[in-house]
């Protein structure tokens, strides 16, 4: 889809989701950079390309259309070959009872692309439009499984003597090589997957492939052996390592464009037993930042949480373990403050998510630039927000301190099982219990869950085992806490936490209560063997719970009377702090996750 920058200007006139003098800035960035008015736009997140498709098919009067790619049946798919798919960027994805054809193209003005579809498919076609990413992912349901596509690249015969195993030829390292290929088919699958990391491990006589989608590793394939030293070296030039150094670990960053969307890999090398195993972290950059409703923020906790990324200064705490998802909430929060007449300066290791107009540091060892170097140059750059990615030592938490006291609002994270522990964590690193108190505004905990999979998951009666359980693990053993727990859940749902996840096919049962004021009487649980939508996992996506504990006037004297974190705690829960395991227990009575889940998740806090 190619749209004129006069008809950009007008349908983001009819958006209204632009004003008047962001418009000319964003016209006058437009001829600076020599950029089209659609992608400036767009990459500033003006406008979503969803929405400019919508607003352009209602210009031209094509009917728009979001395709769902593991709905179209692959017979369906086929009758129009995948060469020519690929190239006019066009997919056929159903038929009307009258014998037409229904085609979604990204351009639907292309003349010669429409010509030759109609001697392909007959001139009974019905043209659509819909978005490229979205045609892209279509089109990649012309492939067939990752063994079946890395067969094709890598002769499956045994692994050879191991010193020529070891050995690397030029030609494997080529761009165009079956190496390459491998490496790019291994992150393109990853990407359709939902994977966030990708694991390659040498084993003793092959080298397994293994995908964490959703927090939960998955054995995706093996390869030979004999394949190993070419496919780290491969990897290696892809992140600007050396690939001579095999017995130090190493880390490096690349970028890869695929279905349209660019992707940042964080490469991490290890020697161990067998070889190197490498593990590459899959980072969107052209992730849009969620709200914090979206990451499953509701209640007291996000009142809470509003209210301390409003002061004018002091600081916010995220805590919980590596992968909990304390960047995503920060990125979140950032982004919401992210205005011009704000300074938002952070020092990251790594940087993580991208935010337009920020300016964000990566710590350097090497180069003397660590995280109390980095903090001390950002407090000279006249900064309005300060983002410190991590608190490690007690330099960083009294200068985080220091720069929360000068009339900074300050963000950092913390490895802490809870919010509570995160208070005497900062008194171990030798903050005085006074500035902890007046400087720390809000602490929030929180772990990642995964989703129950809306197409499959199961409601169920618990039998009287199953309430026992739940009792001894949720602490549920009178009527006044069923009954809190009800109302709980009743504001749940008017919050609407129990609303489905957006595109699911069958209607969201949530609505009604799981809960009476004395029992609970139904729960949901993941179907056993799951369906086609989830990978037959019974979980699709993850979301956050949540414990945001206000640093209010009785926690406060806490502080100063160096408290114990169960104090703190206790002090927290009777202000009306719901704790994780609880938040927990609300999105699983509202069917968004199970109670097998919400207790692996937090059974050992």
């Amino acid at each position: 889809m190619r749209v004129s920058d006069a008809l950009v200007e007008k349908l983001l006139k009819i958006s209204t989701q632009i004003t008047p003098e962001e418009l000319n800035t964003l016209r006058q960035q437009a001829v600076a950079s020599k950029q089209s008015m659609q992608e400036l736009s767009i990459k500033s997140n003006f406008i979503t390309e969803k929405e400019l498709t919508k607003l352009y098919a209602q210009e031209i009067d094509i009917p728009f259309v979001e395709l769902s790619p593991k709905d179209i049946p692959s017979e369906t798919l086929q009758q129009l070959p995948e060469r020519i798919a690929r190239q006019y960027k066009v997919v056929l994805f159903g038929s009307n009872p009258d014998g037409s054809k229904l085609l979604a193209m990204e351009d639907p003005d292309d003349i010669e692309a429409v010509n030759l579809l109609q001697k392909q498919l007959g001139s009974n076609i019905k043209i659509h439009i819909a978005p490229a990413q979205n045609i892209q992912s279509a089109l990649d349901q012309y492939r067939t499984s990752i063994g079946n596509e890395l067969t094709k690249v890598i002769p499956t015969e045994e692994a050879k003597e191991t010193d020529e195993a070891e050995s690397v030829k030029e030609e494997d390292l080529a761009e165009d090589s079956p190496i390459a290929q491998t490496v790019n088919l291994l992150i393109q699958y990853a990407v359709r997957a939902g994977a966030s990391d990708i694991h390659i491990e040498p084993r003793e006589d092959y080298v397994l492939i293994r995908y964490r989608v959703d927090g939960v590793l998955r054995e995706a394939n093996k390869l030979p052996k004999k394949v190993m030293a070419a496919l780290v070296s491969r990897i290696k030039i892809l992140a600007n390592l050396k690939i001579d150094e095999r017995r130090a670990p190493q880390d490096g960053r690349f970028k890869l464009d695929i279905t349209g969307k660019v992707y940042a890999l964080r490469v991490s090398t290890l020697p161990i037993m067998d070889g190197e195993k490498v593990v590459m972290r899959i980072l969107d950059e052209s992730t849009k930042a969620q709200g914090l409703e979206d990451l499953g923020y509701w209640g007291e906790a996000l009142d809470t949480i509003n209210r301390a990324v409003v002061q004018p200064y002091g600081m916010i705490l995220v805590t919980g373990p590596t992968g909990s998802g304390k960047s995503t909430s920060l990125f979140s929060v950032l982004s919401k403050l992210n205005r011009p007449s704000v300074n938002i300066s952070t020092v990251e290791d790594p940087v993580e998510y991208r935010v337009i107009g920020a300016n964000q540091t990566q710590v350097n060892p090497v180069a003397g630039m660590t995280f109390v170097n980095g903090l001390r140059a950002l407090l000279r750059q006249d900064p309005n927000i300060i983002m410190v990615g991590e608190i490690r030592d007690g330099e960083t938490a009294n200068l985080a301190i220091q720069a929360a006291l000068t009339g900074h609002l300050v963000f950092s994270t913390l490895h802490t099982n809870n919010a509570a522990t995160t208070l005497p964590r900062l008194l171990d690193m030798d903050v005085e219990p006074f500035l902890i108190a007046s400087t720390v505004r809000a602490v929030v905990g929180q772990r990642l869950i995964r989703r129950l999979c809306m197409e499959c998951r199961e409601q169920y009666k618990p039998d009287e085992k199953v309430l026992e359980q739940l009792k001894n693990s949720f602490k549920i053993d009178n009527p006044e806490k069923f009954a809190w727990i009800h109302k709980l859940e009743e504001s749940a749902l008017e919050a609407g936490i129990g609303k489905p996840i957006q595109n699911v096919k069958n209607s969201d049962k949530t609505g009604e209560l799981s809960t009476t004021e004395t029992e609970i009487t139904s729960l949901w649980k993941a179907h056993d063997g799951g369906c086609d939508n989830c990978n037959h996992s019974g979980y699709k996506g993850r979301m956050g719970i949540y414990e945001v504990l206000e640093n209010n006037e009785p926690v406060q004297k806490l502080i100063v009377s160096q408290g114990t974190s169960e104090t703190i705690q206790t002090q927290a829960i009777k202000d009306g702090m719901l704790t994780m395991q609880m938040d927990g227990l609300i999105k699983a009575l509202r069917g968004q996750t199970s109670i097998e889940e919400i207790l692996r998740v937090t059974r050992e806090t």
